[in-house]
């Protein structure tokens, strides 16, 4: 199977959300870490099942859901640092790779949304 940047980021990202995850729990901030968890991770499970995908209008659906989650997180992550929640070390570039998810989720709808138009 050839390397899929998609498949990647969203894998790697969701393994950086359960550190982080799992450091916002033991400082007792467990809704916040419950709701980062689960968008954080549900984009790298949308993204794997998108490659599975039967059809192209499922492939949209699940590219649809993951940048709906792309986002999601990224409110989050972005509501961490504004309530200057205490951060562990390997925080900082989370936002960062965040965002560079949620605009290679939209390029891919938007390429596959002027492809149907053709």
């Amino acid at each position: 199977m050839k390397n899929n940047r998609i498949v990647e980021l969203s894998f790697n990202l969701a393994v950086q959300i359960l550190d982080v995850g799992k450091y916002l729990k033991s400082i007792k901030e467990y809704e916040i870490a419950g709701q980062l968890i689960r968008s954080g991770t549900s984009i790298g499970a949308n993204v794997e099942e998108a490659q599975g995908a039967m059809s192209k209008k499922d492939f949209y659906s699940k590219m649809s859901i993951e940048y709906k989650e792309a986002r999601e997180t990224n409110y989050w992550i972005k509501l961490i640092e504004a309530a200057k929640i205490d951060q562990p070390n390997n925080f900082g570039d989370l936002r960062t790779k965040g965002i560079e998810i949620a605009k290679i989720l939209n390029t891919i709808l938007k390429t596959m949304r002027s492809a149907e138009k053709r």
